[in-house]
C-alpha cells in the first residue's frame, strides 16, 4: 500500500513538472482506477502557484499542545453533555414523580441534581473557553483544520452521538409497540434526541464546511 501511494505521488509530481493541469491528471488517474479520494489527497498537496516546479502546500503537524487542547475540549464536551442529560432527567423525575418513589430515592435525586449542576458550572465554561481558543487558532492557521487528532476525535464524537440517537429511537419504538408511553418517558427521549442530535448535527456541519473550504 505504501509503495502504491509513493507511485501515485511520484506520478503526480512528474506530471505537474511536465506542465499537465490538475484536472487532466485527475482524469487520467480516475481512468486508471484510482479513487477520487486518493487523487484529491495527492493533488491537494500542491498549491496552485505559477512556478518552475510544483510548490507543495504546508502540511498539518501535530504538537503536544494541540493534542492537549483537543482532548480537553472533547472530554469536557462529553462530560457536560452527560451531566446536562442527567440534570434534565432528574428534573423530569421530580416534576412527574413515580408513585413508588421513596424518600431515599428523592434524596438521591437531590444529590444527583447538585452534582450535575456543579459539573456543568465547571466543565461547560472550560469547554467553551478551549473551543473558542481552538477556533481562533484554526482561523489564524487554516492548515490546522487537517489535524489528524481533530478529525479522529470529531468522527469518534459523531459515532457516539449517532449510537445514542439509534439507541434512543430504538427504545422509543420498543415502548410504542408495547403501548407503554408516558409523559416522563417521552420527555426523556426528547432530551437524549436534543443533546445527541445537536452534537451530531453541529460536528457534521463543521466537517462539511471544512470539505468545502478545502
Amino acid at each position: 500500500m505504501t509503495s502504491a501511494s509513493q507511485d501515485l505521488e511520484l506520478f503526480v509530481r512528474d506530471a505537474l513538472l511536465r506542465g499537465e493541469t490538475k484536472t487532466a491528471i485527475d482524469s487520467a488517474l480516475i481512468q486508471a482506477g484510482w479513487t477520487p479520494e486518493q487523487t484529491r489527497s495527492v493533488l491537494d498537496a500542491y498549491a496552485d502557484v505559477a512556478f518552475a516546479v510544483p510548490v507543495p502546500r504546508p502540511r498539518a503537524s501535530l504538537s503536544a499542545r494541540e493534542a492537549f487542547a483537543y482532548l480537553v475540549m472533547f472530554a469536557t464536551l462529553y462530560f457536560s453533555a452527560w451531566n446536562l442529560g442527567s440534570l434534565l432527567f432528574d428534573l423530569i423525575n421530580r416534576t412527574w414523580p413515580d408513585a413508588a418513589m421513596t424518600d431515599y430515592l428523592s434524596r438521591a435525586h437531590d444529590s444527583s441534581i447538585r452534582w450535575s449542576v456543579a459539573a456543568l458550572i465547571i466543565a461547560f465554561p472550560v469547554f467553551a473557553f478551549v473551543a473558542r481558543r481552538v477556533s481562533i487558532d484554526v482561523a489564524r492557521h487554516p492548515i490546522k483544520r487537517l489535524s489528524a487528532v481533530r478529525r479522529w476525535l470529531t468522527y469518534i464524537t459523531l459515532f457516539i452521538a449517532a449510537t445514542a440517537l439509534i439507541g434512543d429511537t430504538t427504545t422509543l419504538v420498543y415502548h410504542v409497540l408495547g403501548g407503554e408511553l408516558t409523559v416522563r418517558f417521552m420527555l426523556k427521549v426528547l432530551v437524549v434526541a436534543f443533546i445527541a442530535g445537536g452534537i451530531f448535527g453541529y460536528y457534521l456541519w463543521d466537517l462539511r464546511r471544512e470539505e468545502v473550504r478545502a
